[in-house]
């Protein structure tokens, strides 16, 4: 009796090689890492794809990029915070991410999704960086997915913030030297429960343009409606910010 060839592995040895260089993890399972590196468009072919992981993925960066925002910037608060989070946690900065790491050679596809490096498909890109540290964290737990959070993004949130100041400091000191005003803050909207609520805060300068957004609290609500009303007015470049 002929036996048959073994089994090809899910992952070459190149591609596992290359990310246990660029992430410092050595992955277990690697069913689960091939899952990882493939997009939907290629679940007719495989019969799996990354959205799960990306899901857990999202949330482990949010929890472990919180914990270096609250230990790095001490005096911030907590709309400050949020902003610097939304800024480090959006697909742009995930897509350099991914970039950094080498990663677009060894994403699966579906053939007509085209070149998976250009800028229309950043989001994939930033979607494996979310489910590859969902594959971090399920094999070796938090501690493993924060040596590699901190890894690829302390200098990043000490980088790019650090051109960034308070949204409401900022935007009030360019009104008042632009306008001669000062920015009014108005709570348009509310909802949720009280445990949970979410309000929506209008910023109005003169004759501009108002800018609304909505935040876990009013705090929140007025530092985002001042970011968006600086990038909208060119006073703060997107690139870094919350999309």
């Amino acid at each position: 009796m002929t036996t048959g060839s073994a089994a090809e592995p899910p992952v070459s040895d190149a591609t596992l090689a290359h990310l246990h260089r660029v992430t410092g993890h050595a992955f277990a399972d690697l069913e689960r890492l091939d899952r990882a590196l493939t997009h939907s468009s290629a679940r007719a072919r495989t019969g799996t794809d990354y959205e799960r992981l990306e899901f857990l993925g999202d949330r482990v960066l949010g929890l472990c990029v919180a914990e270096l925002l609250f230990a790095e910037f001490r005096d911030a608060d907590e709309g400050e915070l949020s902003v610097r989070l939304n800024a480090l946690v959006n697909s742009e900065t995930l897509a350099s991410v991914a970039d950094e790491l080498g990663l677009t050679p060894f994403i699966r596809t579906g053939a007509d999704m085209g070149d998976i490096g250009s800028a229309r498909l950043k989001s994939v890109r930033a979607d494996v960086v979310e489910a590859l540290i969902a594959t971090i964290y399920l094999d070796g737990g938090l501690e493993a997915a924060r040596a590699f959070i901190t890894r690829c993004w302390t200098e990043r949130a000490r980088h790019v913030m650090a051109a960034r100041r308070d949204a409401k400091t900022e935007l009030q000191e360019w009104t008042h030297k632009t306008f001669s005003e000062t920015p009014s803050y108005r709570v348009v909207g509310r909802d949720g429960p009280d445990h949970a609520p979410s309000f929506t805060v209008e910023v109005r300068i003169g004759k501009l343009r108002p800018e609304q957004a909505t935040g876990p609290s009013k705090r929140q609500a007025e530092q985002l409606a001042a970011t968006a009303l600086l990038i909208r007015e060119g006073i703060w470049p997107v690139d870094g910010l919350a999309s």
